[in-house]
């Protein structure tokens, strides 16, 4: 995707490829916001944590209007973009 000049694009992730979970990785160690799409909804969360839930990884993210923490099964996203 070509942006105009001077600007940056955010990598989206639509599948779960060894970049994509590194990039999740490192949004959870930097407390980044996530930017993420699942059946439809978008979301944008706070990363907290990755975690193994029934043999599935899930992330864990802050909504950073309520403060509500919600778990999202990474095979349930359509994609994900970590923020600036």
């Amino acid at each position: 995707m070509m942006g105009r000049p001077g600007t940056s694009t955010i990598p989206e992730y639509t599948s779960l490829t060894p970049d994509a979970l590194d990039a999740l990785e490192r949004a959870v160690r930097e407390r980044r916001r996530v930017a993420l799409r699942r059946r439809g909804t978008e979301y944008v969360v706070v990363a907290e944590r990755l975690e193994t839930v029934a043999r599935d990884e899930a992330l864990q993210g802050r909504l950073p209007m309520t403060g509500e923490l919600l778990a999202f099964p990474l095979h349930d996203l359509e994609s994900f973009a970590v923020l600036p």
